[in-house]
């Protein structure tokens, strides 16, 4: 479908005085319209193209033919594009005329007999559109204004916001777009929570500042990335057999004013994005030009500091942008996190009509303490923001370097994207304190290096079969992990051999460490097919391995090779639009992979859960499917709201994984099943101000009793352990308006399931953030943000498990405090001030 308009409403107020100047300035041109309609379109724009100058007469005896069809092509954002390509079709799909938009995005076209015809619209950078016309016998249409939105070649919807109809475009309810200004409004804490701009995603933190954010989105505790697939440009952030956790995504890496925009999808339903995509996916897509040159400095309490600048600049036939950020924040913890973190960025691109690349350089480097969570029955001895080992933190790094180039033909359209990078994570963690060992405390190492390099290629093919328009896409992703990591037992940072409190057994201060290769595979094909007038259908079938090739650097046996093709069809049908509304509805499978030590692992490793050598273990499959199913509604009956609505379903085979914390097996082996319902709301009533309301709830139940995750002499029930549930997120912006800028924003994380059997549950959190500022020169710019306005004191996150807060051993050989079952959690921060002050130039 195709966004067409004549111009933007305006609301205004008796007696304000730009009133006044919009109505003289609409009645000026209502009247230079009458008077001069006659006149040929370039004496009213004063600037055309060779080729819409060329159709802007054609002769008719001694008279100019008046142009019969104009318009400017734009983007989502309004900006103009030059180049488009405009072609106007009979009925039978014959090309009747054709033009190109000129530099302000104008073209003109003449010389058609009266009749029905469509209009399509083309650019390289964006998705091919139609729409019917009508050319009278009489007069001229009235000029249009055609917005063109999504790239034939992008994985996501390309547009500006919530705000732009994706009606027509969009293959679910569930997928959309949030843009730069929504992003900049928005209050934040942590640079992971540009994400929660995705209706129904949490973000959260439970250890110290630099280390990966954990996700929670439709019935999953997420961990730090298992089942939701994140990209920066189409490289893909999540890293798999991670030595702390499968799929572990670090936002740490990413600077917020350099996002353009973040496109989403949830379901397994869509052909190009293969692991971790279960639950859904997000692509951060970065500006290739800034729309200003800035620099940010930003102060504020608990010891925090941040300075950020970006420059953009011609160079030669492209674009240079380079820009960076050095961070600091100590927290509100007894024990100091001293969060630094540096993060830099060059980017040089060239973009023409039909060809175009980039090339990206990116750097981050972070060093940070760590107070991990801790038990209820702690928070007597150390307080609510104290630590039980002052000790925890690490450091990490990540350096990348991408390419990507594409290429549009008349009737086909190719993109390629090439990546490497070098990543490392030194991580020290303490999550029981003195369970396994009274005396030199339950401190544990994980150390990660790993060298990637990775191909994502597609192309596309426009044709008609049976005079029905058909896109079929193929596309191939390749990446290789060569990998280094290990898990060790640690005390104050040093690595130790350990005693086991329950066997007197020693732990070595090697638990695991391995050298191996992960080699992922994925190669899909999608047809789109415009069946009728209101009927679409995207069918896809995609095709994935993993092979895993293991050298286990302390146990032999554990070396060996392993691998598995999983297949992963796909169907998506979309119905309408019928009084601006579409219905979608989806099927498809999907999966996400396992750590590869734990496919290859037949012995399992010495640990505080296993304090016995030479137990014998199970191989874990090195793929576990998915698959799902979706239906939905997206509306914009109701003048200047977007609103969708999902009702969706998803079966996991297993919940089986590898332990980074322990070396061995968690969670259940049985399927589970989760299910619920999702309600996404954006009011623009004015120009400056918007309103948005998201609503998700979810349920996930295990097929089976699941008593391995239940409370202490329960027989366990079916209940998911920390699977989210009910997930509000709303608010209110003012955007530029005479200089001001305002945001209010509420986010509800609803009680939770801490065990199976539901006897312990979390608390919902609530959080009221805020950000105020004004534009004092048109250079200048100053705001705050008041985070936590109502200075709660809830839980970032739960858990419940056994711990021991009291170290020690009896003269009998015994711990000196007992070992308790309870609550654990991580509180949120305290309410706190943030001042900034910007500068463009």
């Amino acid at each position: 479908m195709l966004a067409v308009a004549s111009g933007k409403g305006c609301i205004v107020e008796a007696g304000n005085t730009k009133l006044k100047f919009v109505i003289l300035n609409a009645s000026l041109w209502i009247l230079a319209t009458t008077l001069f309609g006659a006149l040929p379109v370039s004496a009213r724009t004063g600037s055309l193209s060779t080729t819409a100058q060329e159709n802007t007469q054609v002769a008719t005896g001694d008279k100019a033919y008046r142009p019969q069809l104009s318009g400017t092509v734009v983007d989502a954002s309004g900006a103009v594009i030059a180049g488009a390509i405009v072609q106007v079709r009979g009925a039978d799909g014959a090309v009747q005329s054709t033009t190109q938009s000129d530099r302000n995005g104008f073209f003109i076209i003449s010389g058609l007999p009266a009749g029905n015809y469509r209009l399509v619209v083309s650019n390289p950078d964006f998705e091919t559109k139609e729409m019917p016309i009508t050319i009278g016998t009489t007069g001229a249409p009235a000029p249009l204004r055609i917005s063109l939105a999504v790239s034939a070649l992008s994985t996501t919807i390309n547009v500006q916001g919530r705000e732009d109809d994706l009606i027509g475009i969009a293959k679910s309810g569930t997928q959309g777009t949030v843009g730069a200004t929504e992003i900049q409004d928005r209050p934040i804490l942590r640079s992971g929570e540009v994400l929660e701009t995705v209706p129904g995603l949490i973000i959260t933190q439970h250890a110290g500042g630099g280390k990966g954010n954990q996700y929670y989105l439709r019935g999953f505790n997420l961990d730090h990335g298992t089942d939701f697939a994140i990209f920066i440009d189409d490289m893909p952030l999540n890293l798999p057999s991670h030595a702390h956790g499968e799929g572990y995504s670090d936002m740490n890496t990413v600077i917020a004013e350099f996002v353009k925009r973040v496109n989403f999808e949830k379901g397994p339903y869509y052909a190009d994005i293969g692991n971790y995509g279960s639950a859904g996916s997000a692509h951060l897509e970065y500006f290739k030009t800034l729309p200003q040159n800035f620099f940010k400095v930003e102060g504020g309490m608990y010891g925090y500091g941040r300075a950020v600048f970006g420059v953009s600049q011609k160079l030669g036939l492209g674009s240079l942008l380079y820009g960076g950020e050095a961070y600091y924040d100590n927290g509100p913890w007894k024990h100091p996190d001293a969060y630094t973190k540096f993060n830099g960025l060059l980017t040089y691109s060239r973009s023409g009509d039909a060809d175009g690349f980039s090339i990206t350089a990116r750097g981050y480097h972070g060093k940070w303490n760590s107070s991990d969570q801790i038990p209820v029955n702690a928070v007597p001895l150390v307080g609510l923001y104290g630590t039980l080992n002052p000790t925890d933190g690490g450091h990490s790094q990540r350096y990348s370097l991408q390419g990507e180039g594409h290429h549009q033909g008349t009737n086909s359209a190719s993109k390629v994207v090439a990546y490497g990078f070098y990543y490392y994570l030194d991580l020290f963690s303490d999550f029981t304190y003195f369970l396994t060992d009274p005396n030199r405390g339950d401190q544990f190492e994980q150390k990660d290096r790993r060298w990637v390099a990775g191909l994502d290629a597609r192309h596309t093919i426009l044709s008609q079969w049976f005079g029905r328009r058909v896109e079929n896409t193929f596309g191939l992703q390749v990446r290789n992990d060569w990998i280094h990591n290990g898990l060790y037992q640690a005390e104050d940072r040093v690595r130790v051999d350990k005693t086991d409190s329950d066997t007197g057994n020693t732990l070595p201060a090697t638990t695991e460490a391995d050298r191996f290769t992960d080699t992922q595979a994925g190669f899909y094909a999608e047809n789109k097919t415009q069946w009728a007038e209101r009927i679409r259908l995207v069918a896809a079938l995609r095709g994935d391995l993993d092979y895993f090739d293991v050298t286990s650097l302390v146990t032999s046996a554990n070396s060996g090779t392993a691998g598995k093709l999983l297949l992963s069809p796909k169907l998506n049908l979309i119905f309408g639009p019928w009084s601006n509304t579409e219905i979608y509805a989806q099927g498809g499978f999907s999966f996400h992979s396992n750590d590869g030590r734990g496919t290859t692992q037949t012995v399992e490793p010495v640990s505080g859960e296993n304090p016995y050598p030479n137990t014998p273990a199970s191989k874990i499959p090195a793929l576990i499917p998915t698959k799902g199913g979706e239906i939905g509604m997206r509306t914009v009956a109701v003048p200047h709201i977007q609103s969708t609505l999902s009702l969706w379903y998803l079966h996991s085979a297993s919940e089986l994984q590898q332990s980074g914390d322990t070396g061995g097996t968690v969670a259940s082996k049985q399927p589970s099943n989760r299910y619920g319902v999702e309600w996404a709301n954006y009011y623009t009533p004015l120009e400056h101000l918007a309103f948005d309301f998201d609503l998700a709830n979810s349920k996930a139940l295990f097929t089976e009793i699941d008593e391995d995750d239940a409370a202490p002499g329960s027989p366990g029930g079916k209940r998911v352990p920390e699977a989210v549930g009910v997930v509000i997120s709303s608010g209110i912006t003012l955007h530029d308006y005479e200089g001001f800028s305002a945001s209010l924003r509420l986010r509800n994380f609803g009680p939770r399931d801490l065990t199976s059997d539901g006897i312990y549950r979390s608390n919902a959190t609530i959080l009221l953030n805020a950000e105020v500022g004004y534009q004092i020169h048109k250079k200048w710019r100053i705001s705050a943000e008041f985070l936590n306005l109502l200075d709660r004191s809830d839980s970032d996150i739960d858990y419940a498990y056994e711990s021991r807060v009291i170290p020690g051993i009896t003269s009998g050989g015994t711990p000196i405090g007992p070992s308790v079952f309870t609550r654990v959690a991580h509180p949120v921060e305290p309410f706190q001030v943030r001042f900034a002050l910007r500068r463009t130039f």
